[in-house]
């Protein structure tokens, strides 16, 4: 019998065992995912890709989010698998608007600076507020990277009231 796996399988696989790992350093959190979350999130990455015409090879930014929000006081066990995945969708709609210019890692950087600063834990707020910014930059013209980084730097200094 011939075994054949897609790449789309490896990779989820690949991320299933990296979410299964993560749970060592959240736990310090109090949190973690349950083996059926776990798979709910790796098979929402293809998903999530799919809906953003994205295309990822090798590690996808899940591991990222997870330790980049872990820490964050507006998560709790209860939302923490959909913010999860709420902030994976985000991540890659964001990295669309502002046309790959940012890192993943600096997109993630502010992100969590955003949500756990202005947003004060708010999906939704940070989700209007991002993509109202860049979409507002953008019509300016085409932004780099630095106006980018300062926009969102703004944002982070702002309180929501």
């Amino acid at each position: 019998m011939q075994n054949q796996f897609s790449l789309e399988q490896i990779q989820k696989t690949k991320t299933e065992q990296e979410l299964a790992q993560c749970n060592d350093v959240t736990r310090m959190f109090g949190l973690s995912l349950s083996a059926g979350q776990i798979q709910v999130l790796a098979q929402k990455r293809f998903q999530s890709l799919k809906d953003t015409d994205r295309v990822e090879f090798g590690e996808g930014v899940l591991k990222k989010l997870v330790y980049a929000f872990c820490d964050s006081p507006y998560l709790s066990q209860d939302s923490y698998a959909q913010a999860l995945a709420d902030l994976q969708d985000l991540f890659y709609s964001l990295k669309n608007a502002c046309a790959d210019r940012l890192s993943d890692d600096e997109l993630i950087e502010k992100m969590a600076s955003v949500f756990n600063g202005r947003a004060r834990g708010s999906l939704q707020y940070l989700t209007d507020l991002l993509l109202e910014e860049l979409n507002a930059a953008e019509g300016q013209g085409e932004p780099t990277k630095q106006q980018i980084l300062e926009m969102l730097a703004k944002e982070e200094g702002k309180t929501n009231e």
